[in-house]
């Protein structure tokens, strides 16, 4: 009973928090800026998504508006280019996840079996260096390789085919083009937490599959895969997350007139309603349905994971 008494002392509880407080000050210190950075650029923002359930208007301000509750998400789901965004962003999210989530898996693994160290760090900054490289100039690099206007490919296409590929125009292209881009700039840097994974890998089991005559395809299957599966399973239920977040920039940049019917995400449809044509709260409204989404592939994702025997994310 006393026990009992003593922990709920709040005073206690209190000089005891403020002893903690004083003993990791330079560690909280140290995690400051990143909570700064949180609550100015993601929490406080949030209050402005408020007007997807208002008719915003800028003269009247945000509290004068008016409250018309789920009426923009109705508008937004009846309207006929609805299922044509969720098609484009569903089939490009697909794709990611199929083609380009493994790539730094892959490319982890292969980094792992190079044994000469400094072949090794060299490789590893080429396909480093990529992801430092701003998506317009991967554009700008994308047009002068794939156009029919003299790009370096189409040339070599031709002389190899006797046929130019339209790749920047044509609708049939336009997936495959962004995944493309999507694996080289991204795959490289996406290996480093796959690589910081192997490195935790006992080394000791493939000294004793060795000893046991294991192929180094056995001790990959075997040893390696169930070692990192717990990376794997969370950085998947984390891309879940952006499933339906295409890169606004890139998609942006690649679509065109002609491929336009492919190229319409949510992201480039919240930016053309909202900014170009002022529809504010019906935007926001665009924009919050996609997030919601996202918010339950991510609830779902790791629901499944703790089904199935894994940690999960929380």
């Amino acid at each position: 009973m006393g026990s009992l008494i003593q922990r709920a002392d709040p005073h206690k509880n209190r000089r005891r928090l403020l002893s903690r407080v004083k003993k990791d000050k330079w560690l909280l210190l140290l995690v400051l800026p990143g909570l700064i950075y949180f609550i100015v650029f993601k929490y406080l923002p949030m209050w402005g998504l408020l007007i997807a359930f208002k008719n915003y208007q800028p003269f009247l301000g945000f509290f004068k508006s008016e409250w018309v509750g789920l009426d923009n998400f109705r508008q937004f789901i009846q309207d006929p280019i609805f299922l044509n965004l969720m098609r484009n962003t569903f089939l490009l999210g697909l794709y990611d996840m199929i083609f380009f989530f493994p790539a730094p898996l892959v490319l982890a693994l292969m980094l792992n079996e190079i044994r000469i160290s400094g072949y090794k760090r060299f490789i590893q900054t080429l396909i480093y260096v990529p992801h430092f490289i701003s998506m317009v100039i991967v554009a700008s690099i994308s047009f002068l390789l794939l156009t029919t206007e003299g790009g370096v490919i189409n040339e070599l296409l031709f002389k190899l085919l006797g046929h130019r590929f339209d790749f920047l125009t044509s609708e049939a292209w336009f997936r495959p083009m962004i995944i493309g881009q999507t694996i080289w700039k991204e795959a490289g840097w996406g290996t480093i937490i796959f690589l910081a994974a192997l490195a935790g890998v006992d080394q000791e089991q493939y000294e004793a599959s060795i000893v046991d005559g294991a192929s180094r395809l056995r001790q990959l299957w075997h040893i390696t895969l169930p070692a990192i599966r717990g990376t794997i399973v969370v950085l998947l239920i984390l891309r879940t997350g952006n499933f339906l977040d295409r890169g606004f920039e890139q998609v942006l940049l690649m679509g065109n007139a002609l491929n336009r019917e492919v190229a319409n995400v949510f992201d480039t449809y919240v930016y053309t309603v909202g900014i170009t044509q002022g529809a504010f709260s019906y935007s926001t409204a665009a924009g919050l349905f996609k997030a919601a989404i996202g918010i339950m592939l991510v609830l779902l994702s790791n629901y499944l994971a703790k089904r199935a025997g894994h940690p999960g994310i929380y």
